[in-house]
């Protein structure tokens, strides 16, 4: 065999070996933890709602954390399943602008998400020496890995609020004249969402990562706050569901009385709800089983 051709491989085989590591780590456990913001027609910005990043108002973060899998199919592409707990809430208190702070509605809801993602990465990760020893041979300079990601999501909300020091839940209420009004039903407490964001991670040594990703998750429910059309009789209300009800569906401060009678517009059907996350990432690489041989003796 040629000389040169058996050099060549020589050279080639470590980097070829390098280059597919990735094969004998597909699988990944991950989790994170961070904070939420609900982008809806409650509370917001001093402003007139935008319902994007816009609106959003600090003061109403919520803790988020999360758990899940990753495969990857590629060295810069991967899938991921999660499931995320997050606390989303809407206060009109905290904003100074006047429609909504008159309006007064506020909620709180433990959300459920179970989702999938796809993972492309446009800087991977860069692998090198086992240990970080200066100067050993084959030592890499190691880079963070960026990705942006999109996906579908199950997501189960059941918005509430607090009246007289207690908590209700408000969907069966029907604050808005569910089911009193003909043909209409009370909202799913059940929806779709689209996540979407960019991430980067970095990697301690070969089985263990750190990152940080953030996204957005767009849904198809307007009712994540339990607020989307427009106001409905009061006294029809409370006639039909009690007092309780009746107070949810017009806590409003009572300066501007026109505002919140039957027919005005008490939040926006035209753009649905949405929230965003940051979140601190871990993941722990599973590499697959070395076949160990012993000596026999």
């Amino acid at each position: 065999m040629n000389k040169k051709l058996i050099l060549f491989l020589l050279c080639a085989l470590p980097l070829l070996s390098l280059a597919q590591r990735w094969k004998k780590q597909r699988h990944e456990l991950v989790g994170a933890f961070g904070a939420t913001n609900f982008l809806g027609d409650l509370g917001g910005a001093n402003r007139e709602g935008t319902h994007f990043v816009r609106d959003l108002d600090f003061i109403l973060t919520r803790p988020f954390v999360s758990g899940g899998y990753r495969y990857r199919i590629a060295e810069n592409m991967a899938v991921k399943s999660n499931l995320h707990w997050a606390i989303l809430s809407g206060n009109d208190k905290f904003t100074k602008e006047q429609f909504r702070n008159n309006r007064n509605l506020s909620f709180r809801s433990f959300t459920w998400e179970l989702s999938s993602q796809f993972e492309y990465s446009f800087l991977k990760e860069k692998q090198g020496h086992r240990y970080k020893i200066k100067g050993a041979k084959g030592l890499k300079k190691i880079n963070f890995e960026t990705y942006l990601f999109a996906g579908i999501g199950l997501v189960r909300f059941n918005p509430k609020a607090k009246y007289n020091g207690k908590w209700y839940a408000l969907q069966p209420l029907g604050t808005e004249g569910q089911e009193l009004i003909p043909g209409s039903k009370k909202y799913k407490r059940l929806t779709l969402s689209i996540p979407m964001g960019f991430g980067m991670r970095y990697p301690i040594n070969r089985e263990m990562t750190i990152g940080f990703e953030y996204g957005l998750r767009y849904t198809f429910s307007d009712y994540i706050d339990d607020v989307s059309t427009d106001y409905y009789d009061r006294t029809a209300i409370q006639a039909a569901r009690g007092d309780v009800a009746a107070y949810f569906s017009d806590p409003s401060l009572g300066e501007h009385p026109n505002w919140t009678i039957l027919g005005e517009q008490r939040g926006d059907p035209k753009y649905k709800d949405a929230y965003m996350f940051a979140q601190f990432t871990f993941a722990y690489k599973i590499s697959k089983n070395r076949r160990r041989t012993r000596a026999k003796f």
